[in-house]
């Protein structure tokens, strides 16, 4: 998740100290990243055509609350809901409802976190529901993509720009393949994450490489690339957390948090054989 409102703060707040976790409290970390990746499997079971987004948010909520967790999102800033639900031109901070009913040809992005004994993990990805076209199934694809390209760029000794142009780079090369400029939301981006949900650094989807703070053992991130069918321009809904895009066209979010090791990144929100 990453909230519009705090993204000014997070680039105010980029200077400052980044939170280092042990090897024991990247361990809880995991805990609580696995549980995310239950309660997203569990939404991705009931996400069909005739489901409401209520309804994969009370699935959500109860999941995550059955695993001894809390839901991150619930409340925070005034959010109302558990997950963030995004169908279609929707890119993130979807308020999920029981009159937004999934239909066939639908994309919906799930954003999910959850609080395990004070750790929080993040994540989310973006579903088909029932027969979609083959352009939102690339675009999903392409966002994916770049996600895991910026999971790889991800190095001890490295830059956190590195992971910025890594997401660029694969994002731009899904667009050659495809036969499309995907369009890059940059008002958004990841973010550090551990005892808190948004946390030093704010992590840009774009950029040159080999700049910013470097990356250290210890560290743990959320990445998440969005793109769009279209351009790049949003606008927030007017009630205050919805964003769109501007001309209309559909929007992908994937997203996983991700710790850095001296072996190399660690995806804590989703199995080892993923």
């Amino acid at each position: 998740m990453n909230l519009g409102g705090l993204r000014v703060l997070q680039r105010l707040r980029r200077g400052r100290m980044i939170e280092l976790k042990t090897p024991g409290e990247l361990q809880a970390m995991r805990a609580a990243g696995l549980v995310v990746w239950r309660t997203l499997t569990a939404v991705r079971e009931i996400a069909k055509p005739g489901a409401t987004t209520a309804d994969l948010d009370e699935l959500a909520e109860q999941t995550i609350r059955d695993a001894g967790a809390v839901p991150s999102f619930k409340g925070y800033h005034g959010f109302p809901a558990s997950i963030c639900a995004s169908v279609n031109e929707q890119i993130v901070h979807g308020i999920p409802s029981k009159t937004q009913v999934l239909n066939d040809g639908d994309i919906i992005s799930v954003d999910c976190g959850a609080i395990l004994d004070g750790w929080h993990g993040d994540s989310a990805v973006t579903l088909a529901i029932g027969e979609v076209s083959k352009a939102d199934l690339a675009l999903s694809a392409a966002t994916e993509a770049a996600m895991w390209a910026g999971i790889a760029a991800v190095s001890s000794g490295g830059r956190l720009t590195d992971i910025s142009h890594a997401v660029q780079t694969a994002a731009e090369k899904a667009g050659r393949e495809d036969g499309i400029e995907y369009g890059m939301i940059v008002e958004y981006g990841g973010h550090g994450i551990g005892r808190q949900m948004h946390m030093d650094p704010f992590l840009p989807n774009l950029g040159k490489p080999g700049k910013g703070p470097r990356l250290k053992t210890g560290m743990a991130l959320a990445i998440e690339p969005m793109l769009t069918g279209g351009g790049g321009e949003t606008v927030e809904l007017e009630d205050g957390w919805t964003v769109v895009t501007a001309d209309g066209s559909r929007a992908a979010h994937w997203e996983h948090t991700v710790a850095i090791t001296d072996d190399g990144p660690w995806v804590l929100t989703a199995p080892e054989d993923a």
